[in-house]
């Protein structure tokens, strides 16, 4: 039971919260926050590269053939989302800021390795969700910011000519730049995939470090109460378990084999922390940054229990004589 237990629970949220605690007692003070600062933003444009080095060319054309599929879970991602994600940041007694967060958090792409990894387990498509994942995740460059103005208005998003110069420098240019040197550096990413995880999650740490120490400076804790967090907790389990269950019931509405609903599940129900980190620093005020993280990271650690539960039990399903569990 307990190694079930342990097997459920990211340690990257633990060292994230460790991170959060370290932001709260000892935040970035003076003369280090630019220094805090610049290395954030340093760790932004990091990320972002390794996105475009790890992005498959070759996954992207091999998956333009399923292309139903593709909308499907694009819909869910980016239209499913968003709308209940209004309505959820609309509930009364939640501070603005973690409102602003739970609707940010809608916004985002879907993630790409626990995607993959639970469509992996539950026996669906994995070249698809390779496809699906990556489809999302360079959509989200673009739509994320977009989504985030029109949704969230010009009270949280500066989207003057700096800030989309910082998009596109931060972002989009490393992302390009990424993939655009993918035949030269791909064999290297991917002999090191052990070490650049590493690296792409310690640019996420410094990045919440900057954000969170920033929030605290400006008095996040005396804000935000323990009332709040849960009842942001409970508005994200509720998002997750109508979006999971809206994508399971659609894909047999529209027809997809097994495999395929496999693939809308998994890929159509998840929020990348690590695309969302960055783009948040990014979009918002650091003072404002911290709040609305917080509702992210609660659903990052929910999605992947919820969604370890459900692969498990689909894997354990017997098998009709097509390939893959019974529906």
């Amino acid at each position: 039971m307990i190694r079930r237990l342990t097997a459920l629970f990211d340690p990257f949220i633990a060292a994230l919260l460790l991170t959060v605690a370290l932001a709260s007692l000892l935040p970035a003070r003076g003369g280090f926050v630019p220094v805090v600062g610049a290395a954030a933003d340093a760790g932004i444009v990091l990320l972002f590269f390794l996105h475009g080095a790890k992005l498959s060319r070759e996954a992207i054309l091999q998956g333009l053939s399923n292309w139903r599929l593709h909308v499907a879970v694009l819909s869910a991602t980016f239209v499913l989302f968003p709308l209940l994600g209004l309505g959820l940041s609309s509930v009364p007694g939640l501070p603005l800021p973690l409102a602003s967060g739970l609707l940010f958090l809608t916004l985002l792409p879907s993630t790409v390795q626990s995607s993959i990894a639970f469509t992996s387990i539950a026996r669906g498509n994995v070249a698809a969700a390779v496809c699906s994942a990556s489809f999302s995740n360079l959509l989200g460059i673009v739509l994320t910011p977009l989504l985030a103005v029109l949704l969230m208005g010009g009270r949280h998003v500066d989207m003057s000519f700096d800030a989309v110069t910082k998009i596109v420098l931060q972002l989009l240019l490393p992302f390009v730049v990424g993939h655009l040197l993918r035949p030269w550096i791909g064999g290297f990413v991917h002999r090191h995939k052990w070490l650049l995880s590493k690296v792409d999650r310690g640019s996420i740490l410094l990045v919440v470090y900057s954000a969170f120490g920033a929030a605290v400076v400006e008095g996040l804790w005396r804000q935000v109460s323990w009332a709040d967090l849960a009842l942001v907790l409970l508005c994200c389990t509720v998002l997750l378990a109508i979006v999971l269950a809206a994508t399971w019931g659609a894909g047999r509405l529209l027809g997809f084999a097994y495999a395929d609903r496999v693939v809308l599940l998994f890929a159509g129900s998840k929020k990348s922390l690590a695309s969302g980190v960055p783009i948040a620093g990014v979009l918002f005020a650091p003072a404002e940054v911290g709040a609305i993280l917080l509702p992210l990271m609660l659903f990052h650690q929910i999605q992947l229990i919820a969604c370890a539960v459900i692969a498990r039990r689909l894997s354990a399903r017997p098998e009709v004589p097509g390939g893959g569990p019974r529906p």
